[in-house]
């Protein structure tokens, strides 16, 4: 499961534009996932991370941009026969 909207926030105003990227760094063989953007938010977004990364507060490596695929599928769904509770005090 995915956010439905994109991670930037304006103003103190969570953006209300869907994903439409899924950002990380890829750093070798190694890949870190940041979050998520829209198309608008990508230069945004490109720009902090190159200023975090400038300041040592997170890895170095290429910021990347991957394109966010809709899948649908009418094989997974659930009813209230599925749900399990799990008593805590019991474990």
């Amino acid at each position: 499961m995915m956010p439905d909207k994109c991670s930037v926030m304006e103003e103190g105003k969570q953006c209300v534009n869907p994903p439409e990227f899924i950002v990380s760094i890829v750093d070798g063989t190694d890949e870190y996932m940041f979050g998520l953007t829209c198309q608008k938010h990508k230069s945004v977004v490109t720009g902090k991370l190159g200023i975090l990364q400038s300041e040592g507060k997170i890895h170095n490596g290429k910021i990347s941009f991957t394109p966010v695929k809709s899948v649908g599928t009418d094989c997974v769904h659930g009813d209230v026969d599925d749900l399990v509770q799990i008593d805590m005090n019991k474990l």
